[in-house]
């Protein structure tokens, strides 16, 4: 089930963080990022957080913090409802866009993005440490 940030998911989130990405978000940070205005969704099953997304939104713009699913938990489309989730809260809150940055080389990613209506819109050109690497910038425009 998709739900909203509950109090105390910022430990569940940064442990996701831990394990996906090589450069973590902390509780900490996680928790600032909510308090100016990030909204994060969770996607849970049996009491445990398996997966997450953030957008941050500015004006009519939507931009994805983060999206992580657990390892244990991939490939059952929980990152597909997480992205759709996201859709449907940019198109609630009347943005003009949602716009990312993936890893070159998370080809993965960058086919559910498409599936889910998101063009490549170019490259941060070494956006990415540990390892260093290009991002590409994917938007689905409304």
């Amino acid at each position: 089930m998709i739900r909203e940030f509950a109090p105390g998911d910022e430990k569940s989130i940064a442990a996701l963080e831990t394990e996906c990405f090589s450069s973590p978000w902390s509780r900490a940070a996680i928790l600032q990022s909510r308090n100016n205005g990030t909204a994060f969704i969770v996607f849970e099953e049996n009491g445990k957080v398996l997966g997450y997304a953030g957008l941050q939104m500015v004006l009519d713009e939507g931009y994805v913090t983060n999206i992580a699913v657990t390892k244990s938990a991939r490939g059952r489309g929980i990152g597909k409802s997480l992205v759709g989730a996201l859709i449907s809260l940019a198109k609630d809150n009347g943005l003009a866009f949602i716009s990312l940055e993936v890893r070159e080389s998370n080809t993965p990613a960058i086919s559910l993005y498409t599936k889910c209506g998101f063009k490549d819109f170019g490259k941060r050109k070494n956006f990415y440490q540990n390892p260093t690497e290009d991002a590409v910038i994917m938007t689905k425009e409304f």
